[in-house]
């Protein structure tokens, strides 16, 4: 399994998530294979090294052309409502609202042609953007994700406008260089392998920002819509601007599968993701990809149940079924219930993301009509797996330590295969597999 954190102190977008992954090792041959095959014109990525606030990041850009721009990066276009109406507050001589209207009036006629020409170009619905995807050389894994994403924001703009979801016209999310981030964010996400995502905050930022529906507050209607209903951790900030885009929170929400990291992890690489919006944060996005690490202590969830009324093949069915499942252990212990009734007490051991499906099991194939649970701690050992090469095979041994003590304990499996493959007794095998690792380790 590989885990991946997502750091969104400065909140997430498409670009900026794209370049983190880059950061982190996704196959750039690999993405730019699957980007070739959009056949829509009018733009090109660029993948380079950019440094934030003095920092190494890696920057993924769509370079528009003409016809096809939208401002999305320009921060006057973005904010210039902001700059204009704290200037008014000001100054209100007829000169300047002379200017003003004019400028607005600028603004305004701008702002008819952009949307005209975006509307003719970009107002895909879902189908439309399901049938780009469809063309696309990815993987069937990039594919799945890159259209859950897209079905997220139909939903949240759904929502939004009070309109079935065939009836959306994506505006900025169906602009071809959203599609591309989206693509090109499930593309490299599949590519790495990630199977759990921990994502603890998003920041996000106040005040308002110009998009293809007008001027509209932060978080934008789609963002709050996607949080509403995921949930997405998001924390309000005080910082001005649009942190948190709705490419951005669809995506988080499509991944994301945890909120709160192990205790303890080890990293093992991280990737750094540059944003193009200018603040006075720079805007990165860190990735961690990581591996828990064992402790010492840590609790366990023990199940219970006692049976008198299951049969012996029964019994053994479930004890196989909860091993499959992912128990630690399973044992049954002989008791006497009330009226003297020989019975057997069902134990299971697991962890807690697991009680559900261990108790599924429970009751489906057993009589039972209750489970008792118990929260425990315990203290294990830390451990490892080697293979050690013995005078009749490799074989695998478990490696324990607690504190200057080292214990070593074979595999079973492995020892069982030696075993028969020599036709010698299995214990001759385990005092091999234990004296060989003694012997190697003498070495060092």
């Amino acid at each position: 399994m590989r885990s991946l954190y997502l750091e969104c102190e400065n909140g997430i977008s498409g670009d900026m998530l794209v370049a983190a992954l880059l950061d982190l090792g996704a196959d750039e041959a690999v993405l730019r294979n699957a980007l070739d095959a959009i056949k829509d014109e009018g733009f090109r990525i660029e993948i380079s090294r950019v440094l934030k606030a003095g920092i190494d990041c890696c920057d993924f850009n769509v370079i528009l052309d003409e016809a096809h721009e939208n401002h999305d990066h320009d921060m006057e276009y973005l904010y210039g409502h902001e700059h204009n109406e704290h200037h008014e507050e000001h100054h209100h001589d007829h000169h300047h609202e002379e200017h003003h209207h004019d400028e607005e009036h600028e603004h305004h006629h701008h702002e008819e042609g952009h949307d005209h020409h975006h509307d003719h170009h970009h107002g895909r619905n879902l189908n439309d953007i399901n049938e780009i995807i469809d063309r696309l050389a990815m993987t069937d894994g990039a594919r799945e994700l890159a259209k859950k994403v897209f079905k997220i924001l139909a939903k949240a703009e759904s929502k939004a406008h009070n309109k079935p979801i065939d009836e959306i016209h994506f505006h900025e999310v169906g602009a071809i260089d959203s599609i591309v981030d989206i693509v090109a964010a499930a593309v490299c996400f599949d590519n790495l392998g990630i199977t759990d995502v921990v994502i603890s905050k998003i920041c996000e930022g106040t005040g308002s920002v110009r998009c293809q529906h007008g001027i509209l507050p932060v978080p934008v209607p789609a963002v709050v819509n996607i949080a509403e209903e995921y949930p997405l951790p998001i924390s309000i900030t005080d910082r001005k601007g649009e942190l948190i885009t709705p490419t951005g929170a669809a995506f988080a929400a499509a991944v994301m599968t945890k909120r709160e990291l192990p205790e303890v992890i080890r990293i093992v690489k991280v990737g750094l993701g540059a944003g193009k919006r200018e603040y006075p944060r720079p805007s990165i996005l860190r990735a961690i990809l990581f591996e828990e690490e064992e402790k010492g202590e840590e609790c366990i969830w023990k199940l219970e149940s006692n049976i008198d009324d299951s049969s012996g093949e029964q019994l053994g069915f479930v004890l196989e079924e909860l091993f499959e499942a992912g128990a630690r252990d399973v044992f049954y212990t002989p008791v006497y219930m009330k009226k003297n009734r020989p019975a057997w007490m069902l134990t299971v051991i697991t962890t807690k993301d697991l009680i559900e499906k261990m108790e599924d099991i429970i009751f489906r194939d057993t009589t039972t009509i209750g489970i008792r649970r118990q929260k425990m701690e315990r203290t294990v050992l830390t451990r490892r797996e080697e293979t050690v090469s013995t005078a009749y095979g490799e074989a695998k041994v478990k490696v324990c330590r607690y504190k200057d003590m080292t214990k070593v304990y074979p595999e079973y499996e492995s020892a069982a295969a030696l075993a028969k493959q020599n036709a010698i007794p299995i214990d001759r095998i385990f005092r091999e597999m234990v004296q060989t690792y003694e012997a190697k380790g003498s070495e060092r």
